[in-house]
């Protein structure tokens, strides 16, 4: 069992020698002139460890690289409350991704589809020749549909098993190979061969509960129910208002992203794709949380559900000495994209779990950002 007390108390030595893990060795300027271009220097963000998270019933340490105060306070603090009614539960969908191929000026759309539906095997068949270490590990591609968005401009969607990798390089080499042989059936010209970072077929779904006495700082029963009513209200308003929606949704992207970053993945993606799904909410945009009053056990309970693409090898989790680090210091969760995207769906809902709590009590300045002078985690 993990050790998380008093885990704020400890210097940075203590920490360290509490967690079993070293970060001494940080990126260098050769490496790094490898990654970008025009290198000048590095710049570096605060490495912290958020404590008391416990996903599908596993403890686990959350390396989380932020400037901003309050963010690991919060979500830790609000991952020991959830923790009293077994920690956050997790469903993560496989690691399917789209690649696009822009079709333009077919002289027969419809004719277009039936060709590329009859020759659903043999395309796939060429496609997965782009891809065939993914192939081998089990993944690949899966399926593939024409749709038409107007007249003159269709799309050729393709479905990508990535297995633990995030996906994008790998996606795009198969569009561009692939785009030849669907110009020879359609008779049109490919124009954009690119992945969508929309992974709506890759969904990260957490849920959890915390006890109404838990949500009150003087932990009465009636005024924790209070403080979860006000939530509920405070969740409503974010799903009539797409201008408090955002904020609401910048709460929980202050956790997610956190962990992105420090196992470096592309945040940036990630953002996107959140935003994207937020948008095609029934009403327009809208929360990525849901929050519920469950009476017959005293509890709020909370939910979160976002497309996560992410990887746990590729791109800089082997170049990055601190990434390693961060992944390592995850266990499990650190070797698996499925289990990595339940984590950091797990810290998003605890994240924004505190910002709704101190909003719905003394406030935002008063309650949440007190969080980073390190109390009650």
């Amino acid at each position: 069992m993990l050790d998380f007390s008093q885990f704020y108390e400890l210097s940075v030595a203590e920490r360290l020698k509490r967690i079993e893990a070293s970060f001494e060795q940080n990126l260098e300027l050769e490496t790094a002139d490898h990654m970008v271009e025009n290198l000048v220097s590095i710049l570096g963000l605060p490495l912290g460890v958020a404590c008391h998270f416990v996903i599908d019933n596993q403890p686990v340490w959350v390396p989380m690289a932020i400037e901003e105060p309050s963010v690991i306070a919060a979500a830790s603090h609000m991952a020991k409350l959830a923790s009293v009614r077994g920690g956050f539960k997790t469903q993560v969908d496989p690691p399917i991704m789209m690649g696009q191929i822009q079709l333009l000026d077919a002289p027969d759309w419809d004719r277009a589809a039936q060709v590329i539906s009859g020759h659903q095997l043999e395309l796939l068949e060429l496609a997965n020749t782009y891809c065939q270490t993914l192939k081998a590990r089990g993944g690949g591609c899966l399926s593939l549909r024409l749709k038409n968005l107007s007249s003159q401009m269709a799309v050729l969607e393709v479905l990508i098993n990535c297995q633990d990798a995030m996906g994008a390089n790998l996606i795009n080499t198969v569009m561009e190979g692939l785009a030849p042989k669907i110009e020879e059936l359609t008779g049109a010209s490919a124009g954009f061969k690119i992945l969508s970072n929309l992974s709506d077929q890759r969904l990260a779904k957490s849920r959890c509960e915390i006890p109404y006495a838990m949500l009150a700082s003087d932990k009465t029963h009636d005024q924790g129910r209070y403080i979860a009513q006000r939530i509920i209200k405070g969740y409503e308003f974010a799903c009539l208002d797409p201008y408090r929606a955002c904020t609401h949704n910048k709460g929980v992207m202050n956790g997610i992203d956190a962990v992105v970053i420090a196992t470096g993945n592309d945040w940036r993606a990630v953002e996107a794709g959140a935003h994207a799904y937020a948008s095609q909410k029934p009403g327009g945009y809208g929360p990525l949380t849901h929050f519920e009053l469950n009476d017959q056990d005293s509890c709020l309970a909370a939910f979160i559900e976002l497309p996560l693409a992410l990887g746990v090898v590729g791109g800089i989790t082997q170049s990055h000495p601190t990434v390693r680090a961060c992944l390592e210091l995850m266990g499990t969760f650190g070797k698996s994209a499925q289990k990595l995207a339940g984590l950091i769906a797990s810290v998003g809902l605890a994240q924004n779990l505190g910002a709704m709590r101190a909003l719905a009590a003394e406030g935002i300045q008063k309650g949440h950002m007190a969080l980073h002078h390190r109390k009650q985690i």
